[in-house]
């Protein structure tokens, strides 16, 4: 495990300061933006936050963290969902699995930014949407050191194998749209 991985108390991860951050509505309406999704996997899922996004559009929703102590907590939040552990380089489920796949915050902490897309690809059938911090300096989440510029995430969708990459700016967040 790397060093950018979120150490801190699970709770902090559902801090009103840091949801009104992430536009989950928003976020969740341009992920599905066009299509006709009955399934997503959320990558890095950490306490569901965004699983359960997904879950009151009526969405199957399954998720994957590398920590037991997130994947306990996911469980307790929302317990119809499908949560294992795993990591973003290796997803611990078959070809085509899911309509979506969702990355939210956790790109920057992968080892390998390609790999981790290009399984995403793997178990996506229709897209992959990736939500990182912008590439400033600011008090709320990393440190510059550990966010990714725009042309890291870009350069990785299309060494992964992607065709149409959209970067869409949000009032605090970055949202890329990966598709085939």
């Amino acid at each position: 495990m790397n060093e950018r991985v979120f150490s801190r108390d699970a709770a902090r991860l559902r801090e009103k300061s840091r949801t009104e951050l992430l536009e989950l509505d928003r976020v969740v309406s341009l992920s599905v933006e066009r299509l006709k999704v009955s399934s997503v996997l959320d990558v890095g899922t950490g306490t569901a936050l965004f699983a359960e996004a997904f879950a009151k559009k009526k969405i199957a929703v399954a998720g994957i963290d590398i920590k037991d102590d997130m994947i306990t907590e996911a469980k307790r939040l929302l317990p119809e969902a499908d949560f294992k552990v795993g990591s973003a380089e290796n997803i611990p489920f078959g070809n085509g699995s899911f309509d979506l796949v969702f990355l939210g915050h956790v790109l920057h902490e992968t080892d390998d930014a390609t790999i981790a897309l290009s399984e995403a690809r793997r178990v996506a059938c229709k897209r992959v949407v990736v939500l990182e911090w912008p590439y400033v300096e600011e008090n709320m989440g990393p440190p510059l050191a550990h966010r990714l510029k725009p042309e890291q995430v870009i350069d990785s969708a299309k060494n992964a194998g992607f065709k149409k990459v959209e970067y869409i700016l949000l009032k605090h967040m970055v949202l890329y749209r990966l598709d085939n």
